[in-house]
């Protein structure tokens, strides 16, 4: 029978191999969550779709692999999961679907919500590049998009990091009332 020691050694570096596969797909899972965000900007809808898929599966791989319990205790997958919520949000509403829960994903509500918040800022540049080419309608769209959101938002009690978060988002709603402020001027 293993001794105590022999059975934490063996525990302890079963976690740490976990660990470092965990934290490679999720920098990939991040990295590739930015792209789906830069190809969305562009209006490269297709490669942002075809991304985002890849993206479930991987996610829907660690989960089965390793437990959603696992690995949702690091921090790697946490910030991949969020900036996979916002791709996922913001490629939806430009393409004028509605926010809604994501299906076939288990994810926490601390995920959405900053993933929410993150997303104020993406529809604020893609206001600002409809601004620069007079479209207006984007620009008054967003505008709306980011005030609903904010709405909704306020009903949270956040603390700690989503509080950072959801003032950040508030910064935003203040950039987007200033173009829409300038564009008033014109």
């Amino acid at each position: 029978m293993p001794t105590l020691f022999q059975q934490l050694i063996t525990a302890y570096h079963q976690q740490i191999e976990q660990r470092k596969i965990i934290i490679s797909v999720s920098n990939t899972i991040l990295h590739d969550a930015k792209r789906v965000i830069f190809a969305t900007h562009r209006s490269d809808l297709k490669t942002a779709e075809a991304s985002l898929a890849d993206i479930e599966k991987r996610i829907n791989k660690l989960q089965k692999d390793f437990g959603y319990t696992r690995v949702n205790e690091e921090g790697a997958y946490q910030a991949a999961i969020e900036e996979y919520v916002e791709a996922k949000t913001f490629y939806w509403l430009t393409n004028k679907q509605p926010l809604k829960k994501i299906p076939n994903i288990k994810l926490e509500a601390q995920s959405y919500l900053g993933g929410l918040c993150d997303l104020c800022g993406e529809l604020v540049r893609q206001a600002i590049n409809a601004a620069a080419n007079h479209d207006y309608q984007t620009v008054k769209k967003n505008n709306q998009l980011i005030n609903d959101i904010l709405a909704e938002l306020i009903n949270f009690d956040m603390t700690g990091y989503l509080r950072t978060k959801y003032d950040q988002a508030r910064q935003h709603l203040r950039k987007m009332e200033e173009v829409n402020y300038q564009i008033s001027l014109k």
